[in-house]
Parts: structure tokens; sequence; C-alpha cells
């Protein structure tokens, strides 16, 4: 945990959410749970129109959950909250009133996919592979599905899925919805980032909770269904395949 931090930062009704941990941005269970609490606190801010969500670092968005915490689960009730953390974060974007751009500069695997894919518009650098690795150790994209397909479709969320080893490169997550722009620089996509944020914040705060609620429309039973989800998540997680999976990795 020394050294990883969740920071907001509000300006001009602009909110910067910022997360960072020094292990590739990979998230524990305690920066979720600040990340999922910063998030509902904009949510709830009169003076934040629009939300800006990023990660620290240069080359790395996101490297999914912690890898420390996941094989240290030992029972079924951990496991499910382990799984609740991912859960949570995107429950909190869903449910924020406001428009959240996401900033990806990097790298981003299975969580990290989850977050950019929660987000009413996402921003990306050239270096922004994606790739969803869960099933290759025994466990699978669950928690996080719902946002993805709702993003890229049934086809390319099963063909990442299945295609568990592959990165797959920012031209294909943009040309499958994932990505609204790839920007060829994080000077270039930090400047994109800036200029969108601006115009989003001078539009009518009412028309952007309208347009924000009607986004989301049909998502209203996502609560129980990620649960749902990462109670299945955290069953798995405790199989043989998995741990043995785990400890040749570690």
């Amino acid at each position: 945990m020394q050294d990883s931090f969740v920071n907001l930062d509000i300006k001009d009704t602009i909110a910067t959410v910022t997360f960072f941990t020094p292990h590739h941005n990979a998230l524990p269970t305690a920066i979720l749970n600040r990340l999922e609490a910063v998030l509902n606190e904009v949510a709830d801010d009169r003076n934040v129109n629009v939300v800006i969500l990023q990660s620290g670092g240069d080359r790395t968005f996101c490297a999914g959950a912690s890898f420390n915490e996941l094989i240290a689960i030992d029972n079924e009730s951990k496991g499910k909250d382990f799984f609740m953390g991912f859960a949570k974060v995107i429950l909190a974007m869903r449910n924020c009133p406001k428009p959240i751009i996401v900033r990806v500069q990097g790298k981003t695997v299975g969580g990290g996919v989850g977050i950019a894919a929660a987000a009413d518009y996402c921003l990306a650098s050239t270096y922004a592979s994606i790739k969803l690795s869960e099933l290759s150790i025994g466990i699978g994209p669950f928690v996080i599905g719902p946002a993805v397909e709702r993003k890229i479709g049934v086809s390319a969320f099963s063909q990442m899925t299945l295609n568990a080893q592959e990165f797959y490169k920012p031209e294909w997550a943009k040309a499958n919805g994932l990505f609204a722009e790839v920007l060829e620089s994080n000077e270039a996509l930090d400047e994109r980032v800036a200029e969108l944020a601006k115009h989003l914040a001078s539009y009518n705060p009412e028309a952007l909770r309208a347009a924000k609620k009607i986004f989301w429309e049909g998502t209203d039973e996502w609560q129980s269904i990620l649960e749902a989800r990462a109670e299945t998540s955290g069953k798995l997680v405790l199989s043989q395949f998995t741990k043995e999976k785990l400890q040749s990795y570690k």
C-alpha cells in the first residue's frame, strides 16, 4: 500500500480523480474502496459537472486486481469480497449522474478494462493495448462482463475472454467501441481530455444528467448481477486449477 493513492482535484466544475499503485496500477481492495468513495463523493458534489478518471504513470493504466490479494484468498466469503471491489467501482461510475471521461494512457488488463468500459467517454493513447487474462488462470472476467459486453458487444467480449493470452491493440478497441478516440501520444491525450472536459463543463448540467441517465438505461439489475458474478468468481479462485496457476506465477 505504500505510495498508493487516490487523489481528487476539483477545478472549474471538473473533478479529476487519479489512482496509483506502484505495481503497475494493480488495485488492492483498500484502493478500490477509496476509489468508490471518491466517485460517490463527486457524484453528490453540486460544484462538479464532469469527472475525469485516470491513473498515474506513463505506460500502464491498470493491471487489474492486486495479485498479492488474489493469491491470499482462502475462503468463499473473502473471494466474493475481493471481486466486489471492481464491482463497486463500476456501480459507482454507473450511478454517478455526471459524465465520466476515462483517460487510458497505457496497457490495461482485466478489471482495468472494466473501468474503461464503464466510462461515458473513453480516450486512449496508442500505447493502450487491452487484455482479459482471467480465463487463463481459471476464473473469468465475470464481474466486469456486463460493462465490457455493454460497450463492445457479445462477439468482441467473448473473443477477448477466450483469447486470454493476447493483448488487443488500441485500434481494435476503438473499432469495437471501447475507446472513442486513440491519440498518438500521452501529451496529445492530455490535451484532448482537457479539451473535452472543458466543453462538457460548459454545457447545461441538467442536460448532462439526463443524457447520462439515458446512456445507462437497462442496467438497473446490475447490483444483483455483479454480486452473483463476484460470488461465482470467489468460488472459482479457490479451485485447485487456479491455486496451482497462481503459485506457478508467484
